[in-house]
């Protein structure tokens, strides 16, 4: 995800389909005026219909994004420029990823998400940008091969969660804190299975981790177990590794799953069978 408002003059703003550019650029994103309480009783009249707008966000990103197979979910900074080490690092993730038989979802944007998109293509994977609607919209990096944009956030962070099997998350600024977050926090609440979470940069990520493991933790805002959702990684392969390793238990568990449940159901017919 993108470090958001960053001006990027020329590349316009994106409103779901249409491109507005200039003076045609409106003062308010769709998410303020729906999230807005001033429009007082307006909102018996607009909200139903931003609902079926909401459904239909619904609707596209799961048509478009059904069919892709494993995927992990990239995140970092907008602000970072090839010539840094994260971006290669974020390439070389990006890579690795897909030779690990995955496809990789980034937020779209330039930087960090460029690069791991940019290493998923040339690697011969798929590529997926889930672009957001910004008041000074970045655009699809170039890497992009499937790209969905959405005009709520809250629709976009479904199909990041959805349709990935872990997250690996670079540098990044108040976005990437927002994605980590929510994807923590849905782990802890088990509102979904428990995916990887790995965290890329030891230099970077030390101070919040020492802070969770500090205040947070002997305050008890969150317990023992909970520290052991993240990993720190320095080694963009070492990340790939992880994720890779953790998404194959995932795999056999739910396919032992199912044998169980088959196992069982056959069970119960052939007892119905015999009391007849």
């Amino acid at each position: 995800m993108s470090d958001d408002g960053l001006p990027v003059p020329g590349t316009g703003y994106r409103k779901g389909p249409v491109l507005l550019r200039r003076d045609q650029i409106p003062a308010t994103t769709t998410d303020q005026r729906l999230l807005s309480g001033s429009d007082g009783a307006d909102w018996l009249h607009g909200d139903p219909w931003r609902v079926m707008r909401i459904q239909s966000e619904f609707v596209e990103g799961f048509g478009a994004l059904a069919e892709v197979g494993p995927a992990v979910s990239v995140f970092g900074s907008a602000r970072v420029k090839p010539e840094h080490p994260d971006f290669a690092a974020a390439e070389e993730v990006g890579r690795r990823l897909v030779e690990a038989g995955y496809a990789v979802i980034t937020g779209g944007g330039p930087g960090i998400m460029s690069a791991a998109n940019k290493g998923a293509s040339e690697a011969g994977g798929l590529s997926i940008g889930l672009g957001i609607e910004l008041p000074f919209e970045h655009g699809m990096n170039p890497w992009v091969d499937l790209g969905v944009n959405f005009r709520y956030f809250f629709a976009r962070k479904t199909m990041f969660v959805k349709y990935a099997e872990g997250f690996i998350v670079l540098p990044g600024g108040f976005g990437t804190f927002d994605e980590l977050f929510e994807a923590l926090t849905l782990v802890q609440t088990h509102k979904v299975v428990e995916f990887p979470i790995v965290l890329v940069g030891t230099e970077y990520w030390q101070g919040l981790l020492d802070w969770v493991r500090g205040p947070v933790l002997e305050r008890g805002m969150i317990s023992e177990a909970d520290l052991a959702l993240i990993t720190l990684v320095d080694d963009p392969a070492e990340a790939v590794r992880i994720v890779a390793e953790r998404g194959a238990q995932l795999r056999a568990a739910e396919q032992a799953a199912r044998e169980q449940e088959e196992t069982d159901q056959d069970a119960s017919a052939a007892a119905a069978y015999a009391e007849e």
